[in-house]
Order: C-alpha cells, then sequence, then structure tokens
C-alpha cells in the first residue's frame, strides 16, 4: 500500500471483485479486523455462493499499478441484503471509499430486488455508525456479545424500503446532504 492517501489525480473506481484481489482484500480484512474472514471463505463467497455480491474500491498509482483499498461482501438473502463484511485499508480511511462501496453495494441490491438491507456493528465502532446512518440505517436491535475477540454487544442496524427512490438517492449522492434524508 502507499503511505497515505489516494494518490494525486487518482480516481477511486468500484468493480466487483476478482479472483486476483484476493491477496489484496485479504491484507486490508486483516489490517481492518480482530477476526478476519479466510481466504478460503474469500474463495467460496466469490466462487460458490450465487447469493452473493463482492466489489472492491481500487485506485491506480502514479506508475501505473491497480492497487485494491477497499472491499465490501453482501449477501442477498430472500429479500433482504445482508452487509456481511465492509472495510477499507487503515491508510485510506475518511476519504469516503466506504462511502462508495456502500453505495454501489446498496444500488446492486436493490438492482436485485432486495427490500431492506442489515448488518451488524460493533456497538463502541462510532464511525461505522455514523456512516450507515447517513445512509438511513437505524438500529433495530442488539446481538449480546456477538463479537468472539471481546465479547462486544453488535448493534444490528437496517435499512428499509429499498426501492427506486432510495436508488435515485443513493445515485445523486444524497448521503452528502446531512438534511436529506434517503425516503
Amino acid at each position: 500500500m502507499s503511505d497515505g492517501a489516494a494518490p494525486k489525480g487518482s480516481t477511486v473506481v468500484i468493480r466487483p471483485m476478482q479472483a486476483e484481489d484476493l491477496s489484496q482484500v485479504l491484507a486490508i480484512d486483516q489490517a481492518s479486523f480482530a477476526l478476519p474472514w479466510p481466504e478460503s471463505a474469500y474463495r467460496y463467497e466469490l466462487f460458490d455462493n450465487p447469493g452473493s455480491l463482492l466489489w472492491v474500491a481500487e485506485v491506480t498509482t502514479p506508475d501505473g499499478e491497480r492497487q485494491v483499498i477497499g472491499m465490501v461482501v453482501v449477501w442477498l438473502i430472500l429479500d433482504e441484503a445482508h452487509i456481511a463484511t465492509i472495510a477499507v485499508h487503515p491508510q485510506y480511511r475518511g476519504q469516503g471509499v466506504a462511502t462508495k462501496l456502500l453505495s454501489a453495494a446498496l444500488i446492486a441490491s436493490i438492482q436485485r430486488e432486495m427490500r431492506s438491507a442489515t448488518l451488524e456493528v460493533r456497538l463502541h465502532n462510532l464511525a461505522a455508525q455514523r456512516l450507515y446512518r447517513r445512509f438511513g440505517f437505524e438500529v433495530a436491535g442488539s446481538r449480546p456479545r456477538y463479537y468472539r475477540d471481546n465479547n462486544e454487544d453488535a448493534l444490528i442496524m437496517t435499512v428499509s424500503p429499498l426501492n427506486q427512490a432510495y436508488r435515485e438517492w443513493l445515485e445523486r449522492e444524497g448521503w452528502k446532504n446531512q438534511d436529506e434524508q434517503p425516503f
């Protein structure tokens, strides 16, 4: 990874995850979580689970190298999009990469006729909670001692309905306006 911000003049591109991205995705996961997913889990989601959406955020370095800086995995369960994991490499956080990943994942979920989205987030991960609230997610419950590394509780956050109005709000980047709600 580079020494910080996305290279000057570069653009963050959100695209479907590919097999050749796995080493970079694993590095992001390991840098982001106390309990990272094993490579076999990503391989399963990428190759064997037709109900998964996997996206990466990528930048191109000044020397032309393509670099994965973030990822998201979504499980499509009946009519619900479950955000299974989302992470941005620590050196690229605070630059809107997670926002772009989440938006792309939600748009893709709406295209596949999902009606709601849900996720779990650590009780003390206030930055992630702020991000999800910008997208209209609200706390719907909790899972006591959900995280095995320290027994921290998880908040269950959901947003619904995922519909055409919400998609249009995502496409016009409505989350940038703190006063504008998605519905």
